[in-house]
């Protein structure tokens, strides 16, 4: 079977992370936080945790190098039923509710620049379109598919700093945004909604993991495996510090405040209305990579969980060239019915917190991995360990506690979602 180039991996790394996060999550943060340092604070600290994850997951990705990411390590980690329940997340929230906010950020930039009046009904439907589209070309063959990803994610980095230098060349007056500490910062940085705000921003760096999903499908997974994580993750954590500096500091942040498409009031201000609309269009467009790279990484975990359940074989299949084509379509489906009948930032806050949970189970599974298996082969050994994955922990362990306790219907969902896999595990094991 044809491989996926590291390259390719790579791009689908950097394309999953950079999406609806960054172009929208400042608008729901200032609506409690007006402090430029902590503001920009919450996107080194999400870089920091992703790239301690990201390091603990290589790790675990070339001692146990098959498709799938957490499915395939906790069900050799702790117990199957734990990666049937990883899985089930993934399958359900972690790449289909990702792929419908992506899909719908994606059309509210482009019916915004376009000055289309709004209407949701219209905007669901461009969303739709867009996965529907992505679904035929990921469905059909490797060439097409990772020639698509490539190119889109290339573009992407590209426009980025294309955007944030013009910019800040271009804006007459910049905002008046003060990015040193000062002395609020402490009690701000210590609160409930601070902790909520840094779920917006984990949700943003979700994807850091996505090469463990398609490990199966990549060269050389345990040379290449390490480098495409970290190198993925450290562009991804730089351009987010960047672009949330440009939004800052070319556009009032009251103008911003509750806007989902922030990256186009930026360019509002940053541009004239028409320069604005103009830049709109291309932010638009860079979300397309978004949406592919989940169409592409997300169904691999349908199809091992196919490999593994009799009830579930049909989600195995694969065309000629080896792309599993029915669990494309299966997460397509899910993400369109999400298209439909989301809100968008209560999925935001509910995915984010679920799949922070996954990943928080997944790197304390490190320590267990040393444990259980100390013969097992590790061709990398996580940097820094254990200080890297205990950061991780640490960090993430006290967001999880503060959104559980200040956001609890959607905190208290997530789990309802773990709960139903575990029940669903039990029905499809008697035929595994």
């Amino acid at each position: 079977m044809q491989k996926f180039r590291h390259t390719t991996v790579t791009a689908v790394v950097i394309a999953n992370m950079i999406g609806t996060g960054v172009f929208t999550s400042l608008g729901f943060q200032l609506a409690d936080i007006r402090s430029g340092f902590a503001l920009l604070a919450l996107w080194v600290i999400g870089g920091v945790i992703a790239l301690c994850g990201a390091m603990t997951y290589a790790e675990l990705g070339a001692a146990m190098p098959r498709s799938g990411g957490e499915y395939n390590f906790l069900a050799r980690i702790y117990h199957p039923v734990a990666g049937f329940v990883s899985g089930w997340v993934s399958a359900t929230i972690g790449f289909a509710g990702p792929t419908a906010l992506a899909a719908l950020t994606f059309a509210a930039y482009l019916t915004s620049a376009l000055e289309t009046e709004y209407s949701p009904a219209a905007e669901k439907a461009v969303a739709v379109a867009l996965v529907v589209l992505l679904t035929l070309v990921h469905a059909s063959n490797r060439q097409r598919s990772g020639g698509l990803q490539a190119f889109f994610t290339v573009l992407k980095v590209l426009a980025i700093i294309g955007f944030s230098v013009t910019a800040l060349l271009i804006v007459d007056a910049p905002q008046a945004v003060d990015f040193l500490p000062s002395s609020g910062d402490a009690a701000v940085m210590s609160s409930a909604s601070y902790a909520v705000a840094l779920i917006y921003v984990s949700y943003a760096y979700t994807g850091w993991n996505a090469a463990t999903y398609l490990s199966g499908e990549l060269e050389n997974p345990q040379r290449y495996l390490p480098r495409i994580l970290f190198l993925g993750t450290a562009v991804v954590t730089v351009l987010y510090v960047l672009l949330n500096y440009v939004f800052l500091r070319v556009a009032p942040m009251d103008a911003m405040v509750g806007q989902i498409e922030v990256g186009f009031v930026a360019a509002e201000f940053a541009f004239g209305e028409i320069g604005g609309r103009l830049a709109g269009i291309a932010l638009a467009l860079l979300l397309i990579s978004t949406v592919s790279a989940m169409t592409i990484a997300g169904p691999r975990v349908l199809q091992i969980i196919g490999e593994d359940f009799a009830p579930l074989r049909k989600l195995s299949v694969t065309n000629m060239d080896g792309l599993p084509y029915i669990a494309i379509t299966a997460q397509s489906v899910l993400a369109i019915a999400f298209i439909i009948s989301s809100n968008f930032e209560s999925i935001l806050v509910f995915a984010g917190f679920t799949l922070a949970l996954n990943s928080f189970v997944t790197v304390a599974g490190v320590f267990v991995m040393r444990w259980r298996f100390p013969s097992l082969p590790r061709p990398y050994r996580t940097f820094a360990y254990p200080l890297t994955p205990l950061v991780y922990l640490v960090l993430m362990g006290a967001t999880l506690g503060f959104v559980l306790a200040n956001r609890p219907t959607e905190g208290l969902f997530g789990l309802g979602i773990i709960a139903s896999g575990v029940l669903f595990y039990c029905l499809a094991s008697k035929h595994k």
